[in-house]
């Protein structure tokens, strides 16, 4: 909270302008597919993780790997690498509440929920997203993105009805859920940060290198704590589902979905969280047999129709 206190006037009013009249340009069109297709496989890839190695040393090794990528992207690129140290304290709440907690509560909440549920969890990231920028920020809530928002929530809802309905609501149940919602709490005031970090013209790709850095470190310090041991388990799956995580989840989608946040803002960004379930379905129907219930077809109707209205200009207010 101490960098959202320091953010200035004018970046508070930059943040607060309307981003939801903002028409979408083919660059958003291509950030908005690259998150929405990273993102949704990435629950599959996530699957293969689970197992040997404890969630910490698994984020250790996902986020030490595209740490790497990004210097060497900035190296390339020939981006800004020094930074004054109130901007490190940015880069480091970016760190621990984007690249590393948020995660880390999901794992540990996987373990007692379905996933299903976890993505009904993690879709309330739309609305949250939405709230929190009112809140902090001053922009207003457009009733057609929080429609949007409604809509996709509760289609998530129904793609996943039955295994939410067959979880069983007992004390571990709701301890997951809290775990959950607190890391789409994470996620969420992450997602101002780096608002705010763009706004301040810092450039995307030199947070997210310093920010998934401070990660890296951050977790690797709570695994340390912890007395987990620092294994790589050498099974293709787990190795494949590494790398995409590290390149394509983490590198690619974080410097796209963060671009795309800065550009038509949170609450509209924030809505790409009930869209990659779309991607997980499909492919959980080719590689594990999902079935499509009616439930799941009127699900899958009213998060494109929240698309619809998300993706489409619209005038200030309305």
């Amino acid at each position: 909270m101490t960098s959202m206190q320091e953010v200035s006037n004018e970046t508070v009013v930059r943040l607060s302008t309307d981003k939801n009249a903002v028409p979408f340009e083919t660059i958003d069109y291509v950030n908005y597919s690259i998150t929405m297709f990273a993102w949704g496989t990435s629950w599959y890839a996530l699957k293969l993780q689970v197992g040997v190695v404890a969630p910490e040393v698994s984020l250790v090794w996902r986020f030490g790997l595209a740490a790497l990528i990004m210097w060497g992207w900035m190296a390339l690129s020939g981006q800004r690498l020094r930074f004054p140290a109130r901007d490190h304290v940015r880069f480091l709440m970016m760190g621990i509440l984007l690249f590393s907690t948020n995660f880390a509560l999901f794992y540990y909440g996987s373990r007692v929920l379905p996933s299903g549920l976890l993505s009904v969890v993690f879709s309330l990231a739309s609305i949250i997203n939405l709230f929190l920028a009112w809140l902090l920020m001053g922009q207003k809530i457009s009733r057609r993105v929080l429609l949007a928002g409604l809509l996709g929530f509760s289609g998530v809802a129904l793609m996943f009805w039955p295994q939410i309905a067959g979880s069983g609501f007992d004390q571990k149940v709701l301890v997951g859920i809290g775990l959950c919602i607190a890391g789409t709490l994470c996620f969420c005031v992450g997602n101002l940060i780096s608002a705010t970090n763009q706004a301040r013209g810092l450039p995307v790709i030199a947070s997210n290198g310093w920010g998934m850095t401070y990660g890296f470190a951050f977790m690797a310090f709570i695994a340390l704590v912890r007395g987990h041991e620092f294994i790589i388990d050498q099974s293709p799956e787990y190795l494949v589902g590494l790398i995409w995580l590290a390149v394509f989840s983490s590198v690619m989608a974080f410097a796209s979905y963060l671009t795309l946040l800065g550009r038509i803002g949170s609450a509209r960004a924030g809505y790409l969280t009930v869209m990659f379930p779309l991607v997980a379905l499909a492919i959980s129907t080719v590689f594990e047999g999902y079935e499509w219930t009616p439930h799941a077809i009127v699900g899958v109707g009213f998060v494109l129709f929240g698309n619809l209205l998300v993706l489409r200009a619209q005038r200030p207010g309305s």
